[in-house]
């Protein structure tokens, strides 16, 4: 079984019973989850001040331990405030002895996508404690993905995408589509070229994620990447406004005016079923008459 090391650089864990429901479960599983301390700590709207929860990623440099999983508590806000304090060059070096296996999403693809950026340290983008382990219900599907990738040195994810067909091959970047935005001109975006890009988001109307998905393509992003796929935009439904302009037209009209094939459909993101995928991976994209696979090799995994 696994260690399970637990980080909070986000928002507080507002919904306590589900993160001790999600220690519990795992703690039943067999695992060690340690750190717990860092659930209940708060300081305003943040678990914990800037520099104890900038604190939290930097101890990770001298964690030592086989098979050790680091996981948020949750997302929310307040990955941003801490990047120029984050031990970048620490971590990576750390990653090269021994990695840790690193999961999580959301407000943390802001520190998932400065590790790539700074030694190409491959994290997953999963679930996380609160969430997804903690919820009333356990999915079946999400847990089934997430220890696949943790432990496979290949393996493929299957669903039923829609795009153009396509057969595509580079390296799988990318996580939460505002955190991403947001790192553009900073140094902890990745200089990913010929790559394969996956988003997803939460809370963000059609008319925003077109905006932010039109900022990487004004800023010559997407022309370098070989395919983009589109994951789960929850809680984005239309109004009465939108007169007809939904997620689905939003979608066409990118296709229409991206030069790169966009495969819509996985199941990725902020709902109960989600894959589980390694940014910085290999990867490869097959999409044909609706049948889309994604392959992932090169990512650390749990030992045997």
């Amino acid at each position: 079984m696994s260690r399970i090391h637990l980080i909070a650089p986000s928002g507080y864990c507002i919904n306590q019973p589900a993160a001790v429901r999600g220690v519990q479960r795992l703690e039943t599983e067999g695992h060690r989850v340690e750190n717990q301390q860092v659930i209940t700590r708060r300081d305003q709207r943040f678990a914990g001040c800037d520099a104890e929860r900038v604190a939290d990623l930097n101890r990770l440099v001298t964690l030592t331990g086989a098979n050790t999983i680091v996981m948020p508590v949750r997302g929310g806000y307040g990955a941003s405030r801490l990047l120029d304090e984050i031990d970048w060059q620490g971590l990576a070096s750390r990653q090269r002895q021994d990695p840790l296996l690193i999961c999580g999403h959301s407000d943390f693809t802001a520190v998932q996508l400065g590790l790539l950026a700074t030694d190409n340290v491959i994290t997953f983008c999963g679930p996380m404690l609160a969430g997804n382990f903690g919820a009333e219900v356990l999915d079946d599907f999400t847990m089934d993905h997430f220890w696949r990738a943790l432990r496979n040195e290949t393996f493929t994810v299957s669903w039923q995408g829609s795009g153009p067909a396509c057969d595509a091959e580079g390296t799988l970047w990318g996580g939460n589509l505002a955190m991403l935005v947001s790192l553009i001109g900073t140094p902890w975006l990745p200089a990913i070229e010929n790559g394969i890009l996956v988003v997803e988001d939460i809370n963000e109307h059609p008319f925003r994620v077109e905006r932010m998905l039109l900022q990487l393509h004004h800023a010559g992003i997407l022309a370098r990447q070989k395919a983009l796929i589109l994951g789960s935009f929850s809680r984005s439904d239309p109004n009465d406004y939108d007169a007809g302009f939904t997620l689905e037209s939003m979608m066409d009209y990118l296709r229409a005016r991206l030069s790169i094939p966009v495969v819509s459909g996985l199941a990725f993101g902020h709902e109960p079923q989600t894959v589980t995928l390694p940014l910085g991976a290999q990867a490869r994209l097959r999409h044909q008459d609706f049948h889309t696979q994604l392959t992932l090799s090169g990512h650390p995994i749990l030992s045997k």
